[in-house]
């Protein structure tokens, strides 16, 4: 079809590719590349939709759920281009995370019944929010199968806490978080005795529960607060997911659920399987819940502690009026409150309606306690057709919905008929519908939880590629769609392959709300957010050796990192001796990350710019131990090493000295001086560039200067160690130390040269 295009529409597509088209050799050349690969109009006009720039950036980031991995995934919107993999319940060893002592203590907040958990299955991401708009501060995630959750600062991307639930077996609803970042809902999945201890499965209706945390959030420390969170103790019907009341709704909650049958399967017992009886009724139930009375309720000490945590029994949550019942379709699997808080929506996976319920409606229910009735448990049950808005015909097995920036316009993805139903909740009608590629579980507008969602696109996280792909074996990536909601009818992009566990669920943001960190305070521990006390200075490394009354001792090493050198680069220890090497990275230059990895020891350190990364080992074999750098920081990267020698117990040292492997001559020395010198010429040409501009107005020269004067420094300090070995008619010091006079002038000229271009790049003006 579009080779029989007019020469028009080919330069059209071509400039959507932002290629030159302004000749007929760039216009058969796009035109050569349509017909070699097959491509149609459509193609290219939508490859020029998520095309993205060299240097450019993209308009909204994705924090994905990753899974089995344990893990978050951080994407680009619209280029799709994968940007990190954030460690959270599982060890990511490029970033250091569990392998150096820092995270490691993040790791152990997460530890049940004193076991360590060193995977999690991470499903749904939530970001802080601000009268209900995103605010790019946190990012909280949940782990399904050992209830937890995380705390991510969105400052540096990093995991900053763990916290474990005091009553849950299981969590899969988590997070979902208050408007104003309050509380942060997270519910149990599958009901288990809220106590530690054995019940059997014959006691499962009165001794087995539901329930659903809120864990309070300390905006200020950017942590969550055990010690001011609560429990609703729920019946034992399987919680799912959640979504917090914004405007009208604020200060109430609401939860779905399935298997509100109680049903306990058993082959062993010859009964049929779970989800047989998890699936016989027409409904399940929506949990509706006050938070803001039940808050004041705890803070009135009115609320008892049971596992050290406050717990809301039943009994009490309805005398409250906190805690009410709704039919909902059965087998739902997302309850979603539109963005001006009027309307909450609801899919069953084994219906093929998405319900629309009035907020207006259950709370008049609520004061006037009009019921039909209570479950067995006493909790009283609102009739659905009391509050019932819309039921819409939206596909066979709806599950979540998300919000356009369009008034009443909403996206639910449909499970078994693979595709997206776009429809009005107001009016209650299918608006357009469009096929995806399989079986979509959650999907993603953007900032579609929030109350003011931006639109533009739509990301499909099908739980199938099948064909997709190349194949790689058994286990396929899952497939991520981009899709362009910014028309009357939605349009298929991009197939994004995620190789990483199974995403869940996916929130976006709009860039300009993220203000993350290029580089720390120096000697910063970032998982604590303060001065580490293990921070070193450039010139007060130190080697520091005690042993206690038993005779055991440990060995601190306080190092530095910079371009190209590891200090100290030899470590000399005993047998036995307890090892902990903390090293600061002196850098200030945006991206000059160290890494540190040492054989034989499970050692792998990241050490970004300001940061101070420390790991301690015991030293059990004596032996020869080479370190070195593991991010490819300069020309000089390889030699970036250094030794760990672990002596033998007893071990004496024998009088030898060091046999040089080169000696160098007064024309060596002198020869490199005059290369030195050379170079100070450029240096101080770039110099005089930067100065002669307004430099101080781009952060990111400043830092380049700033690194670049450090690196100048230290050249002047090799400098003069060269001159006195060469005054001593020491050659061989003199002529290495001049080499390394010369390798931190070529650091300073290469910081410079690219501050020198980014102010090139970036319009800066001359200066009077």
């Amino acid at each position: 079809m579009a080779l029989s295009r007019t020469r028009v529409s080919t330069a059209l597509l071509a400039l959507s590719l932002g290629l030159a088209a302004t000749g007929p050799i760039a216009q058969d050349s796009l035109q050569d590349v349509m017909k070699n690969r097959g491509l149609t109009e459509k193609d290219v006009l939508s490859a020029s939709k998520t095309y993205t720039p060299t240097g450019g950036r993209d308009e909204f980031l994705a924090f994905s759920s990753g899974g089995q991995s344990g893990q978050v995934i951080v994407y680009g919107i619209p280029s799709m281009r994968i940007l990190k993999y954030i460690g959270v319940f599982t060890p990511e060893p490029w970033q250091g995370y569990g392998f150096d002592d820092e995270s490691k203590e993040v790791l152990a907040q997460g530890r049940i019944h004193g076991k360590d958990i060193t995977y999690g299955d991470t499903h749904h991401p939530a970001i802080t929010e601000t009268n209900g708009d995103y605010d790019g501060r946190y990012l909280f995630i949940n782990d399904k199968a050992n209830p937890r959750l995380a705390v991510i600062d969105l400052h540096d991307f990093e995991t900053k806490q763990i916290v474990v639930n005091p009553f849950f077996k299981s969590a899969h609803g988590g997070a979902f978080v208050t408007p104003n970042s309050e509380y942060v809902m997270d519910p149990a999945q599958y009901a288990a005795p809220l106590s530690n201890g054995f019940v059997p499965l014959e006691e499962f209706n009165d001794r087995y529960r539901g329930g659903l945390t809120y864990w309070k959030f300390d905006n200020e420390k950017g942590r969550l607060d055990p010690s001011q969170s609560f429990t609703f103790e729920l019946p034992p019907y399987s919680q799912d997911l959640s979504d917090a009341g914004k405007g009208p709704s604020y200060g109430w909650g609401f939860t779905n659920s399935f298997c509100s049958e109680r049903y306990v399967g058993g082959n062993e017992r010859g009964r049929p399987p779970f989800e047989a009886g998890c699936s016989s009724k027409d409904t399940d139930f929506l949990h509706v819940t006050n938070w803001k009375k039940a808050a004041e309720l705890v803070a009135a000490g009115k609320v008892k502690k049971e596992n050290g945590a406050y717990l809301i029994p039943m009994k009490q949550a309805v005398a409250e009026g906190i805690l009410y019942l709704i039919p909902e379709p059965k087998s739902p699997h997302g309850v979603d409150v539109t963005p001006d808080g009027k309307f909450v929506t609801i899919s069953g996976k084994l219906d093929s309606h998405t319900w629309v319920y009035s907020w207006a409606k259950i709370k008049a229910a609520i004061d006037n306690k009009k019921f039909e009735g209570k479950d067995p448990y006493g909790v009283p049950i609102i009739a659905i057709n009391d509050v019932l808005h819309k039921s819409v015909n939206v596909g066979l097995g709806p599950l979540h919905t998300q919000y356009d920036s369009k008034p009443c316009v909403a996206y639910t993805s449909i499970y078994v008929d693979s595709m997206i139903t776009k429809w009005d909740y107001c009016e209650g009608k299918v608006l357009h519908q469009l096929p995806v590629h399989y079986n979509v579980g959650h999907l993603m507008t953007m900032e579609g939880d929030s109350v003011s969602p931006d639109g533009k696109y739509l990301v499909s996280l099908n739980k199938l590629a099948i064909d997709r792909f190349n194949p790689v074996g058994p286990l396929h990536p899952q497939n991520h769609q981009l899709i362009d909601i910014s028309g009357e009818k939605m349009e298929l992009l991009y197939d994004m392959p995620i190789p990483l566990g199974e995403p869940h669920y996916a929130v976006a943001i709009a860039s300009d709300k993220l203000k993350p960190g290029v580089r720390y305070k120096s000697g910063w521990n970032s998982r604590k957010d303060e001065r580490s006390p293990w921070k070193t200075r450039a010139g007060r490394e130190k080697t520091e050796r005690s042993c206690d009354a038993d005779g055991k001792c440990t060995v601190h090493v306080y190092g530095t990192t910079i371009r190209s050198h590891i200090t100290p680069e030899i470590i000399e220890v005993e047998e036995g001796d307890t090892v902990s090497i903390h090293l600061t990275n002196l850098e200030r230059a945006e991206d000059e990350v160290h890494g540190f990895a040492m054989y034989g020891h499970n050692v792998q350190l990241s050490i970004e710019p300001g940061k101070t990364a420390s790991s301690t080992f015991v030293a059990d074999r004596a032996g020869v131990y080479p370190y070195y750098c593991t991010e490819f920081c300069s020309a000089l990267h390889l030699e970036m090493q250094g030794y760990l020698l672990v002596k033998p117990k007893g071990y004496k040292a024998k009088a030898v000295s060091l046999k040089e492997g080169t000696t160098y001559s007064q024309a060596d020395y002198r020869k490199q001086v005059e290369t030195n010198i050379a170079t100070q010429g450029v240096i101080d040409g770039v110099v005089t560039f930067i100065t002669s501009h307004n430099f101080k107005d781009f952060p990111t020269v400043v830092a380049l200067v700033e690194d670049a004067t450090d690196q100048l420094g230290f050249a002047e300090e090799a400098k003069a160690k060269s001159e006195a070995a060469a005054a001593k008619k020491d050659w061989s010091n003199a002529m290495l130390w001049a080499n390394q006079w010369w390798q931190y002038q070529v650091k300073t000229a290469d910081l410079g040269l690219r501050a020198k271009t980014h102010l090139e790049e970036n319009g800066a003006k001359k200066v009077k």
